[in-house]
């Protein structure tokens, strides 16, 4: 089984690096591993960029999944005004309950602090932002606004075009057709512990275990641990097992993962479809304080 499981990789990730990538004009691109990751410089984000910026930048998204830009000093209104030349933002469920470096709540920011009093940290599991929503989240953009002086607090990705083509045939096309439950109450009353306000419920939807990129128009994995609760089509226990044997299909795929280290003044893109990623909790008692903005898709899920 091992044999075949690394056999499969190969295969994957020789077509994924087999893929053209021309040069950029507007930007510089550095790829962080061969299988995903970038960081990109040659560019001011605090200005009025171009169509032409932009497109690049959404290219090197597509062919990278997670990008980061170093040196970018932004205020949360420039990191929401850069946020929206991509699509509409998004707004959380629990942003409301959050207080930003002593401000109000702002619905369209997503805002935490991580410190020695914390029962826990938004993010330390592998996962994909809000997929119990019926049109998830396609990309999400995040700030640090206080980092572990120690170091740590790496944000680790995984590539699910390559989760999926790493899986064998006969899988794969199992998995094809089958759909899956998201529950928002699997992550944030069962992980978080919060609660719906009264006369709510968090949001649940039903979307394909393999989904069709929109832009890309490339085949990846669509179920996490932190929201995927069973597949619709299965008894609990197949469920729980096909489930139990993708997660950890992505937790222990090194080959198509990165871990993005964070510096100060740095903002990070990802593919929210097409990825998955984890917050990596490793500086207790240190404090990590974030901000995150994120862009509605233009359409659900589909195969």
């Amino acid at each position: 089984m091992s044999f075949y499981r690394d056999f499969n990789d190969k295969i994957a990730i020789e077509a994924w690096n087999g893929q053209d990538r021309s040069a950029y004009e507007t930007i510089a691109v550095k790829r962080l591993s061969p299988t995903i990751g970038a960081e990109i410089s040659g560019i001011d984000l605090s200005r009025d960029l171009s169509e032409r910026q932009i497109a690049e930048i959404q290219r090197a998204l597509d062919e990278n999944l997670a990008i980061i830009f170093r040196d970018q000093p932004l205020t949360s209104e420039q990191h929401k005004a850069f946020a929206r030349r991509f699509g509409t933002l998004h707004r959380h469920a629990l942003a409301a309950n959050t207080v930003i470096a002593g401000r109000s709540a702002d619905p369209e920011i997503l805002g935490w602090k991580t410190g020695a009093d914390s029962r826990y940290t938004a993010g330390d599991a592998w996962h994909a932002d809000v997929t119990c929503d019926p049109v998830p989240i396609a990309i999400s953009l995040l700030r640090l606004t206080r980092l572990p002086p120690s170091g740590g607090g790496d944000t680790a990705f995984s590539n699910q075009y390559l989760a999926f083509e790493s899986l064998s045939a006969p899988l794969k096309d199992f998995l094809s057709g089958l759909t899956a439950i998201h529950d928002g109450s699997q992550a944030w009353t069962a992980g978080y512990g919060a609660q719906p306000d009264p006369g709510k419920s968090y949001p649940q939807a039903e979307h394909p275990v393999v989904v069709r990129h929109p832009r890309t128009g490339q085949r990846f994995l669509y179920v996490n641990p932190a929201f995927t609760t069973r597949i619709v089509q299965l008894s609990r226990d197949e469920s729980d097992a096909i489930l139990t044997l993708l997660f950890r299909h992505v937790e222990k795929g090194l080959s198509f993962q990165t871990r993005v280290q964070w510096s100060e003044n740095s903002l990070l893109l990802w593919d929210n479809w097409a990825s998955q990623h984890h917050a990596v909790w490793d500086y207790f008692p240190e404090e990590r304080w974030g901000e995150r903005v994120s862009v509605l898709a233009k359409e659900p899920p589909r195969d």
